[in-house]
């Protein structure tokens, strides 16, 4: 690892820390531009499928290029190795293994413009133009690009629910704005679409679509710098009478009057729930036309939030470091109006809501690793995210499992948002109704979807009865120990007993003679033939993995897990030889999500990340420290393909950014942190404006990965963990770093994780 720090804003955090008393109470001062660090093309390569445009956190809008689709690897709508651009849309996804969104294309145009699709071999014929990247430019709330077929530099900023663009006609004074209603992308398809002008410089509309979201309903105004000379409407390519029509696939192409290199600004609100709204977010967000200001109130909101984590580190780190933290605050988005409205699962609208309504909830993702950060980064967003999953279970009497755009998708395995409830309760967020919560999280683990009802019979799902039964128990079993501990501390006795015996389950899965969790048929039988390096993609036992993966989805119970093996040794001797396996997956339909892989250990998919951090419950804590620093060698970098998997919404980011601090949420709701390998030299994460907590890990470098000891505020610290409670309380943790393995600390059982 390079030692070479940066000190372009490392002096001045210098100069900040020099001074810093490490206490309870401690102000976030000198900020520092943070958004310099910032690659927003990293991850945009491979399998990353991060979104690449111009957004704010949190912010509904997400506004950037869209490629011609080419594939899986185009599920946010742009890829690094395309050198397309068909238009800009307001709303992507980050990360994800599916495509949908994208909605809301505008393109500026010279000269004539055509109705349908370019290709990626023909952009003459049709809409769209080639690109180069040397003339693209993407920054933290600011995207801009030259596109090469109309001469027009587009650039592209935003607010929470508002993009923002300007664009400069290089060339010509024949200018027009393409708005394509119908297109989307991956599974979206338009079902119903509605173009309206209101004024000279006015228009609004709707799209309604159906994909991964089944009943997505977008509302939209827009507003124009210039006036509209003319505007054309139609139904695919059919022309529609006026300045207004509604169809399947309506396009609208509004002409200018414009000199060259005269100006078109424009800005899009957008609304769950009608026109009006949208119109009001602009309003409310960028009532004037300084498109500067609005990218230097972006770039301010993302240094903000940015700097709640302050670090010092190699410049390589420092680059992958804050461009993982931006992609943590993507998602979840806003979902609801500068007025409060939105618009619930039921459909209905919902006015003037006390708290900010979140979707594009990637829970089977998420609550493993960004969750658990948010209740360190995010705390002031916590109460807000559950009272969201609370008014989804009230409209549709259950609670999310991955929630898009309004809509419940069903979405990958277990019920996750049960434990980033848990989670919040028992860290003290409990500015919501308790009482519904625990309702909420009790009723969705009592439905009968996927092999639930077996598990409510205290039984093991067969394998020739549900496809990835092992998965799913597994998934289940996490969720069921949450709800153990939040019946336990509202004393629900009855309930606490029942769902503890239903997290125990697991054990039903796994077999002593192969030491692999399998699945099993109704007749008791293990399934045959088996092989644990053999995948097929969701038509097996597993969920995007394969026996040799999934076997340590224990994270709730480690300790439980190494005695179905026997004693330490045999799990020791197992887990050291998940990382020396070879690194082939059998199968003829392998997932794509096995990606990442040391041996058999898959960094690229969710469900493996803890188990580098299970060499500390078997007291070799070291053998953690080396596996981090090679997982941060290998698959984080600050190339376009810098992930080695789906981005997953913030996920991939989240493990790094608490791996490079030095720690990692094995368990997703006790509030232990697993202690690692920092790759920073330093930390202050700021929890409040009040509270601080630092790490400082002396000597720490390429060689001296491993902690030889640790001191809390100033007196030894054995434990391989650290708290919540720590962290909220603020305090100074020092890590003294070795290039040999430690003999004694974390060795001892009673320093162990808990």
């Amino acid at each position: 690892m390079n030692k070479k720090l940066i000190f372009t804003g490392v002096l001045i955090f210098n100069l900040f820390c020099g001074n810093v008393v490490f206490s309870q109470k401690k102000k976030i001062e000198n900020a520092v531009n943070y958004t310099q660090y910032v690659d927003p093309i990293i991850g945009s390569a491979g399998h990353g499928h991060v979104f690449v445009g111009a957004n704010v956190p949190f912010g509904a809008v997400q506004l950037g290029p869209v490629n011609i689709f080419e594939g899986w690897d185009w599920c946010s709508g742009y890829n690094y190795a395309s050198n397309t651009i068909l238009g800009f849309t307001h709303t992507h996804l980050s990360g994800t293994g599916i495509g949908d969104l994208n909605d809301i294309l505008v393109l500026p145009v010279s000269g004539k413009v055509g109705l349908t699709k370019g290709t990626k071999e023909d952009m003459v014929n049709g809409y769209g133009s080639y690109f180069s990247h040397k003339n693209e430019v993407v920054k933290p709330g600011y995207y801009s690009v030259l596109l090469d077929k109309y001469k027009v530099k587009a650039e592209l900023t935003a607010s929470e629910r508002v993009g923002f663009h300007k664009y400069t006609f290089e060339n010509t004074n024949d200018s027009h704005i393409l708005i394509d209603l119908a297109d989307g992308i991956g599974w979206d398809r338009p079902v119903k679409t509605f173009i309206k002008k209101i004024s000279e410089t006015k228009i609004e509309g709707y799209r309604y679509s159906a994909g991964w979201a089944t009943d997505q309903r977008i509302y939209f105004a827009m507003e124009f710098s210039e006036p509209i000379t003319n505007m054309a409407v139609y139904d695919s390519t059919a022309v529609v009478k006026g300045t207004e029509g509604e169809g399947l696939k309506i396009k609208a192409v509004l002409d200018f009057k414009t000199l060259k290199n005269k100006q078109i600004l424009v800005k899009v609100g957008i609304s769950p729930v009608s026109t009006e709204n949208a119109l009001t977010n602009i309003k409310a967000e960028i009532p004037d036309w300084n498109f500067e200001a609005v990218v230097k109130l972006a770039d301010s909101k993302w240094n903000k939030e940015l700097n709640k984590v302050q670090i010092q580190a190699n410049e390589k780190t420092m680059k992958v470091f804050y461009t993982a933290l931006y992609h943590t605050m993507f998602a979840p988005s806003i979902f609801n109006d500068a007025n409060g409205d939105y618009r619930g699962t039921d459909k209905k609208v919902y006015e003037k809501a006390n708290f900010t309504n979140y979707t594009t909830f990637s829970l089977w993702d998420t609550y493993r690793g960004l969750h658990p950060l948010y209740t360190i980064t995010q705390p002031e967003k916590i109460n807000d995210i559950v009272k969201s999953f609370l008014a989804i279970y009230q409209q549709q009497g259950r609670l999310p499992v991955w929630h898009l755009m309004g809509n419940e998708t069903n979405t990958m395995n277990g019920n996750h948002s049960i434990a980033v409830i848990v989670d919040a309760y028992l860290k003290g967020y409990r500015d919501y109704d308790t009482e519904l919560a625990y309702e909420a999280i009790k009723k969705t683990a009592m439905q009968t979807r996927d092999g639930m009802d077996y598990v409510q019979k205290l039984q093991y799902i067969p394998a020739d009865k549900h496809l990835e039964s092992v998965g799913n128990a597994l998934e289940y079993a996490i969720d069921d120990y949450c709800i153990a501990l939040m019946a336990k501390s509202l004393n629900k006795t009855d309930d606490y007993n029942y769902f503890t015996k239903r997290a125990n389950l697991y054990k039903l899965y796994f077999d002593k003679e192969t030491t692999f969790m399998r699945g099993k048929l109704t007749n008791g039988n293990w399934r045959t033939p088996f092989n644990p390096l053999s995948s097929a993609h969701r038509k097996d036992d597993y969920v995007e993995g394969n026996a040799w993966q999934y076997t340590w989805l224990v994270p709730q119970d480690p300790y439980g897990l190494i005695e179905l093996f026997g004693n330490e040794e045999k799990f020791i001797a197992k887990l050291d030889s998940l990382f020396l396996l070879t690194d082939k997956v059998e199968g003829e339909d392998v997932s794509p999500d096995i990606s990442g892989l040391i041996g058999q250990y898959a960094h690229g998919n969710e469900p493996n990340h803890h188990i580098p951090y299970l060499h500390a419950y078997v007291g070799q804590p070291w053998k953690t420290a080396k596996l981090i620093r090679e997982i941060d060698e290998k698959f984080y970098s600050t190339k376009p393909d810098g992930l080695c998997g789906n981005e997953d919404l913030g996920q991939m980011s989240a493990w790094y950014i608490l791996s490079s601090m030095g720690f990692y949420s094995v368990n997703p709701a006790n509030g232990i942190y697993v202690m690692g390998s920092p790759l920073v030299n330093s930390v202050v994460i700021h929890h409040t404006k009040e509270v601080s907590f630092t790490i400082n890990a002396v000597n720490n470098s390429a060689s001296n990965i491993y902690i030889q000891k640790i001191e809390f505020n100033g007196k030894p610290y054995t434990k391989s963990y650290i708290t919540q409670e720590m962290i909220i309380k603020g305090g100074e943790l020092k890590l003294y770093m070795g290039s040999k393995p430690s003999t004694t600390w974390g060795v001892k059982k009673e320093d162990r994780p808990k």
